[in-house]
């Protein structure tokens, strides 16, 4: 015992030792004025090291200004970069242009750069998964610096570090810099460019994903800005990749993926879990929900929200941060999309009550903070459901629907449909339809990876529903439907898709479209592969709901 404490005394000093070593070189608070970073050496440090960069990549050359020149204002911004465990690892300063100064036409002309969806970058984690390679990661050091610019762009010298000698001169930018609005576009231009000579092909539908393929073996890259994930089936072949990257960039290779985006990523030899443990915490101490008393599911099942107009109001802008933080948890937690989705419609005037029911989602996120997607082997494709007239107020449907690659869940909705159905049909044919078209993109990405698929099952429980698609008479039932609508029937009878009707109660979106008991939910989660709570919990709940059940009948 004597040598455990003295263990933990021994790991607790070299611990605080390695923190306050570690703080003597970084500074632990954010600045905005130049001014007080000036007076800071290490904040001093960090923009020495930005400057660095610049004349390492050739960014700009010092000119005298053109006739009429406008030079747009520069700043600097201040930021701590921190680890997961919360401690500030380094001090980063970057200069960046004043967007509003900018003039189209003259500053800029195209600003468009395609950025990967969330839902792609799960759909790339479930393949890896599947086939049972590793992802790696690496980060481009100060990526927009390597983008070339076409437009004639002048700004001005830099807040602190002005040239004595020359200051009524400006800087002239070959290479884009950060706040340019045409700087994700440069950067991924030059990027493209150079994946494309290496011998790269881009994905026909998702222009950030490119492949290269070598003998028997290929390598994926998944771009999201600066953040580049890649794998293949070969090692070599990773391996040569990152070389190739690291000759033409400065790069930060980061290993194994593990943490991207907020998305906190375990990669094991048959499964991989993503989850967002951390921002589950972060939100529940920012809303200081973290002694709340925790709930089992994330909205009762006799809720019924509407506008509440009598209801007193709440902080706007408080309600409007709560939502904002849900939606993005829902990136990795589709058990509370539907009840967050709900409270989003109430933004423009939340009441007590609405307040009320995101609070019910915060506590069972405090019951099951460690909840994720698990992803496996899998190869086909299934999904979906809706309810009928689920909004209070204008009597709209809500469309829920999952779309699956194999066992793993990739891709999910709960979505207030448009306009107001006159039947159960309608409304379940024009979810089905909703599906339909988000089947077809995961179809066509698919192909990029070498999947190909012939009828991909379209899980419907209306009998009815699969009857209006299957006949080809628009009889009198459905002549009010939009006719966008019937792309569905098309579809079908292209052999794109194979409508096949599912069981209500083995219905898996309809944790997407309504509250459930807790019963029902658990397992619905468990179907779609959220997993991660733990067993003794839920055991341990369904035992006390049991004995509160008996001494209620008793």
């Amino acid at each position: 015992m004597i040598g455990d404490i003295h263990q933990r005394v021994t790991r607790s000093s070299v611990n605080s030792l390695a923190f306050f070593s570690h703080s003597a070189y970084v500074a632990s608070f954010e600045l905005r004025d130049v001014s007080h970073a000036l007076s800071d050496p290490n904040w001093v440090n960090a923009m020495h090291e930005e400057l660095e960069n610049f004349e390492r990549n050739h960014v700009w050359d010092l000119v005298e200004p053109p006739p009429n020149c406008r030079p747009i204002v520069t700043k600097w911004v201040f930021k701590n970069k921190q680890g997961e465990d919360g401690m500030v690892v380094r001090n980063k300063a970057r200069l960046a242009t004043q967007s509003f100064c900018h003039k189209e036409g003259i500053d800029y002309e195209e600003t468009f750069a395609p950025v990967a969806r969330l839902k792609a970058i799960r759909i790339l984690l479930a393949f890896a998964a599947s086939k049972g390679f590793k992802l790696q990661q690496m980060d481009v050091k100060s990526a927009f610096l390597n983008g070339f610019i076409e437009e004639e762009v002048y700004v001005r010298q830099t807040p602190g570090f002005e040239s004595a000698r020359f200051l009524d001169r400006v800087y002239k930018l070959r290479k884009a810099l950060y706040g340019l609005k045409q700087a994700p576009r440069a950067w991924y231009a030059r990027l493209k460019s150079f994946l494309l000579k290496s011998g790269f092909v881009m994905g026909s539908v998702d222009k950030t994903l490119f492949l290269l393929s070598h003998g028997g073996d290929t390598l994926i890259v998944r771009i999201y800005v600066d953040d580049i994930i890649f794998g293949g089936s070969s090692h070599a072949l990773v391996s040569s990749f990152a070389e190739q990257m690291s000759r033409e960039f400065e790069m930060s290779l980061m290993g194994e993926l593990q943490f991207f985006l907020g998305l906190q990523i375990k990669q094991g030899p048959e499964r991989t879990f993503i989850h967002e443990a951390k921002y589950t915490r972060d939100i529940l101490k920012k809303f200081e929900m973290g002694d709340s008393k925790p709930k089992t599911t994330p909205m009762s099942t006799n809720t019924a929200l509407d506008a509440d107009e009598d209801g007193e109001a709440v902080d706007q802008k408080e309600f409007r941060g709560m939502i904002g933080s849900l939606l993005y948890l829902t990136a990795t937690r589709p058990d509370i999309q539907f009840a967050v989705c709900l409270c989003a419609r109430y933004q423009a005037s939340p009441r007590t009550s609405h307040r009320q029911a995101v609070k019910r989602i915060f506590r069972y996120l405090k019951f099951t903070p460690e909840l994720g997607l698990w992803y496996s082997s899998g190869s086909s494709l299934s999904l979906r459901d809706v309810d009928h007239a689920g909004c209070r107020i204008d009597r709209k449907s809500t469309s829920g629907t999952c779309q699956l690659l194999g066992t793993s869940l990739v891709s999910w909705s709960s979505r207030k449909q448009a306009s107001v159905s006159l039947s159960t049909t309608e409304v379940e044919y024009i979810a089905a339809a909703s599906s339909c078209s988000q089947l077809l993109w995961m179809k066509a990405t698919l192909s990029d990876f070498g999947l190909r698929f012939g009828k991909i099952p379209l899980l419907v429980d209306s009998t009815s529903a699969i009857s209006v698609a299957k006949n080809p008479v628009l009889h009198s039932k459905i002549k009010h439907i939009d006719v966008r609508f019937h792309f569905l029937r098309d579809h079908y009878e292209k052999g794109d898709i194979d409508l096949v009707h599912v069981a209500s109660e083995n219905q898996l979106a309809d944790i997407f479209t309504k509250p459930l008991e807790f019963g029902a939910f658990v397992r619905l989660r468990g179907e779609l592969g959220v997993e991660g709570v733990d067993n003794a919990l839920i055991k341990g709940e369904i035992e006390s709901q049991w004995t509160g059940l008996i001494a209620l009948l008793v």
